[in-house]
């Protein structure tokens, strides 16, 4: 992380634009139990779902995410992956 304050800023925006996309928090800033494997000390795990990987796409593309991604930058280091769910083409 690079900034708390920002990182909360970050978080905070985000969560109000995900909701108004559709999304939901599933997994929100967890701390993982890693049985095997390599995990990096401290990394949290963040898992959101959406209806559909085109209301994923709209919501990362929005101009209600865009704020967030603008402060994003200076708040948090992060890894994003866009994954379909089980069943989902």
């Amino acid at each position: 992380m690079l900034d708390e304050a920002q990182a909360q800023r970050y978080r905070e925006l985000a969560s109000a634009s995900i909701a108004r996309y559709g999304g939901r928090y599933l997994v929100r800033g967890a701390n993982p139990r890693v049985p095997e494997g390599d995990w990096p000390t401290r990394q949290r795990v963040v898992v959101v779902e959406f209806p559909s990987m085109e209301q994923l796409e709209r919501w990362y593309d929005s101009a209600e995410y865009a704020e967030a991604l603008a402060v994003r930058q200076t708040a948090l280091n992060r890894r994003l992956l866009f994954v379909n769910g089980v069943g989902a083409q």
